[in-house]
């Protein structure tokens, strides 16, 4: 469970005000990490352009592909990745950049879209539709290049190897100045560089395990041309944000609400060491916890040693959900009740200056197309925007983390690998697992279904393998036989899902033995239920939870 459940759209203003950058850079003043920019111009896999070059130790952001020269330049970074994308360079209405990014003098890699972008936008480079398109592996050939020696982006790798296309156009002609430096049968030109400008274009896409470069591409990008140094750890990310969480907040007393998930957790032990004793904590029962869990959270904060104010608010959120049966509307209500929550709060917890909320990078990447041109998927309970009289500034230091990346913070942090290790929970909890209308009486059902669950796979010994596992109440009623009885009752699916970070994930394969075995204990125990399915949908198509 995320830190905070704020839900309402984004429209600017106040709001934005509001939301304090922790990078907090200036134009003229030279950020203390080094940074690589990526444009985003829609691709599904520009977040997986980001992972890798972390994995590098190398900070970047994602920025829309609009993002102004003026931003740009205040960013001061190493380089600029152009994404891949869905769209067209000669469409009417393609997404271009601002073209004085190439008179910047910064290393520039363009990937699949990207490349075509950087053709497109030259004088004399030409891009059409390809005869024969090309989506899936291809063998790329670097053996008849003859600068090859001298190309520092494909440095170490083999005369030829496996990567993975997804393109219908392709570069004619190649701008003035440019060489192809790599091709495949259905592209002549499949990489090219110029040397003299240190611009790149990839038609394939280098970030996906598919490509057997073994993350070599954009490691020299960063390294090599770039000139990064690889000196962004979670070590550096610590010192780095409590400086900055110690001058933003300036005194002032922070709120932040624990729910004791991963996030949330990591959030409060790190806002704790930048400013002790000026942060309240606050955990809120919100009655769509799982079994025995506000007992549970409030002992693992006490072994902390963390003071936590707890509110139990089960009725009013229960009152405001009953009847309520669109997933959306459930997380918008969450939301707002729990500002109102709050808010109410104030009154004997004296002055509040700050929120501190747990939003981590997929939820903004997920619930507004603030990054690029993406679609929204749905909103979350931690982004998307909050009330214009908001009485209190909002602290998001893990907002530009991934998953991984937050518990790699938490180690750092000497937090046990028995809080660390905890399945994602949503922040809006059993209300998006309950799929139609809430009642205390379903609540009660799915969560003695999910403990039996959890319970299994731990004692199978398979919980730390799976991202998150889960149970949810379906909204149908089917026939079985018990006790050679007709039956009429509830139906659960399982989910669990294996990912590096939530933004993709696969069913994960638990033996057939134990799903028949938790299968049998949930109808066998649970009063309600005498159906039990599994769902096996990776993500995307699917996402993780059901609403």
């Amino acid at each position: 469970m995320l830190c905070v459940q704020l839900i309402i759209k984004e429209t600017g203003g106040s709001f934005a005000k509001n939301r304090m950058n922790i990078r907090g850079g200036q134009k003229g003043v030279k950020p203390q990490r080094q940074i690589i920019l990526i444009l985003d111009f829609g691709s599904q896999y520009t977040q997986l352009i980001a992972r890798r070059i972390r994995e590098r130790n190398v900070y970047c952001e994602i920025h829309p592909y609009y993002l102004s020269l003026a931003d740009i330049e205040a960013l001061q970074p190493e380089g600029i990745v152009l994404s891949g994308g869905p769209a067209s360079v000669y469409a009417p209405s393609a997404p271009l950049p601002d073209k004085r990014i190439f008179e910047l003098g910064l290393p520039i890699l363009g990937i699949c879209y990207g490349m075509q972008v950087l053709a497109y936008l030259s004088v004399s480079g030409q891009v059409h539709p390809a005869t024969t398109r090309e989506y899936g592996l291809a063998e790329i050939d670097l053996s008849s290049q003859s600068i090859q020696t001298s190309n520092a982006l494909f440095a170490g790798l083999p005369n030829s190897f496996d990567v993975w296309m997804s393109h219908g156009d392709r570069i004619d002609q190649l701008p003035d100045g440019f060489q192809s430096i790599a091709k495949t049968d259905n592209s002549p030109v499949a990489a090219m560089m110029n040397l003299e400008k240190n611009f790149y274009g990839l038609q394939f896409h280098p970030e996906v395990v598919h490509t057997k470069d073994q993350d070599l591409i954009l490691a020299n990008y960063v390294h090599q041309i770039c000139g990064c140094e690889g000196d962004w750890t979670m070590h550096s990310f610590i010192e780095e944000t409590v400086e900055k969480i110690q001058n933003q907040t300036d005194g002032g007393r922070v709120l932040c609400a624990v729910s004791g998930g991963v996030d949330s957790t990591v959030l409060t032990a790190l806002v704790q060491r930048a400013i002790g004793q000026q942060l309240v904590c606050v955990f809120v029962n919100n009655g769509l916890l799982r079994q025995n869990e506000s007992d549970q959270v409030l002992e693992m904060f006490q072994s902390l040693k963390v003071d936590v104010h707890y509110v139990d608010a089960t009725d009013r959120f229960l009152n405001r959900l009953a009847g309520v049966e669109n997933p959306e509307q459930k997380r918008k209500i969450i939301g707002d009740e729990f500002i109102r929550v709050f808010q109410d709060q104030l009154n004997q917890l004296g002055q509040i200056d700050f929120l501190a909320q747990g939003t981590l990078y997929p939820d903004v990447i997920e619930s507004v197309s603030v990054k690029g041109p993406s679609a929204t998927i749905k909103t979350h309970h931690n982004v998307g925007g909050l009330p214009e009289n908001l009485p209190f500034q909002l602290v998001e230091p893990l907002q530009e983390l991934f998953k991984d990346e937050v518990r790699a913070v938490g180690t750092a942090l000497g937090l046990p690998d028995s809080v660390l290790g905890r399945h994602p929970f949503p922040g809006p909890g059993l209300a998006v697992r309950v799929l139609g209308e809430i009642t205390p009486g379903r609540l009660e059902v799915l969560r003695q279904a999910d403990q039996i669950f959890i319970e299994e796979i731990r004692q199978a010994g398979i919980y730390d393998q799976i991202w998150q596992a889960l149970t949810v109440l379906l909204p149908v009623k089917t026939v079985g036989v018990m006790g050679d009885e007709r039956t009429y009752e509830n139906a659960v699916a399982l989910r669990a899902v294996t990912s590096l970070d939530g933004m993709t994930a696969d069913w994960a394969k638990i033996p057939h033995d134990l799903l028949g075995q938790i299968s049998n204990r949930i109808i066998n125990q649970v009063r309600g239920i005498n159906r039990v399915v599994y769902d096996i949908s990776s993500k995307p198509p699917g996402t993780i939870e059901w609403e």
